[in-house]
């Protein structure tokens, strides 16, 4: 039985940041997938495998879409490394100029490592890189071809048995997160400057139903959501309401998001950005609902699961509100 291949971007972010600051980068990330680990100070780790199918796009654009909303959000240019594991993204990102990214395929992961250095990989210190090359053991090829044996005599059993592993690109860790996400968050960067209400209007009704989407798929339910409206002079507002019942049902989201946005009054505003995020999350099995007399409502949760069961079919795009189809 074949496994998924699993497809690990490395983002080093070129600025500063102070905790708060990477805090808010941790925050933006689980935007794209809930699988970000923190490699502190200035770096983090995104499991994109189950993002692909959410957002339709290639590995590849997946992690340029990352990048974006680092520069978009909080002006944080990045460089990236792509690949079928922690260790190997990590390598590339090492390997990428700045703002770039090297993706890794892998079916080219022998191919890539083997004229690389042995300082390159993770665990090589100053005395092990000496004794390597004191035997003319320079590049990870070099590595891969010398015979196991031979390494351990050099550098101890199992120093050698690892090394090996990783000279072949092997590395089985998952990325985890610091503690299970407490929320989760969606968010739209505008392709300009807009001072259209109804796209405001639009924006934010596809952000909810992107919200609902994903607390549905997770069998989540939020007891909060949170509108942040970020503007081309990157000042930004932000509104918080309790729900009035915990909930994934993306009228309900949406009902609720839509009424932030009125409050803000932004009939002048140049937004740049929207983010909405729910948390207070609980397992769906809590959920409880209160009766209601209105058949519609009952035929608005059948028709969404209808939905739900469409997009995990054909595609995130097969299925629209109408307020967002063209």
């Amino acid at each position: 039985m074949s496994t998924r291949q699993r497809h690990i971007a490395h983002l080093h972010l070129h600025s500063s940041l102070t905790e708060a600051q990477y805090g808010d980068v941790i925050e933006l990330m689980s935007g794209v997938t809930p699988h970000v680990q923190a490699v502190p100070p200035n770096a983090v780790q995104l499991d994109l495998t189950s993002a692909l199918r959410y957002f339709d796009l290639s590995p590849y654009d997946v992690v340029q879409l990352a990048k974006m909303r680092l520069k978009a959000f909080y002006d944080i240019e990045s460089s990236a490394g792509l690949a079928s594991n922690r260790m190997l993204a990590a390598m590339a990102a090492d390997a990428s100029a700045p703002g770039d990214t090297i993706w890794v395929p892998a079916s080219h992961v022998t191919d890539w490592l083997y004229p690389r250095p042995v300082t390159a990989l993770p665990g090589i210190g100053r005395t092990t890189a000496e004794t390597l090359s004191r035997y003319g053991l320079h590049t990870i090829g070099q590595l891969t071809d010398l015979p196991a044996t031979t390494l351990q005599r050099l550098l101890g059993a199992g120093q050698a048995r690892l090394l090996a592993e990783r000279a072949r690109g092997h590395d089985p860790r998952p990325v985890v997160p610091a503690e299970p996400a407490a929320h989760l968050t969606a968010d739209l960067v505008l392709e300009q400057d807009c001072l259209d209400p109804a796209q405001h209007h639009r924006a934010v009704l596809g952000l909810a139903d992107r919200i609902g989407q994903r607390l549905r798929e997770e069998s989540q339910i939020a007891s909060r959501i949170t509108l942040t409206v970020r503007y081309a002079d990157r000042s930004s507002s932000t509104r918080t309401r309790a729900l009035p019942e915990p909930t994934h049902h993306t009228p309900a989201l949406a009902a609720d998001a839509l009424s932030l946005l009125t409050g803000l009054g932004l009939q002048r505003a140049r937004v740049r950005a929207f983010v909405i995020r729910a948390d207070n999350l609980l397992p769906a099995n809590r959920a409880y609902h209160q009766l209601s007399l209105d058949p519609g409502d009952a035929r608005a949760r059948a028709v969404e699961a209808a939905a739900d069961r469409a997009r995990r079919r054909f595609g995130p795009e097969s299925v629209l509100p109408a307020a967002l189809a063209n």
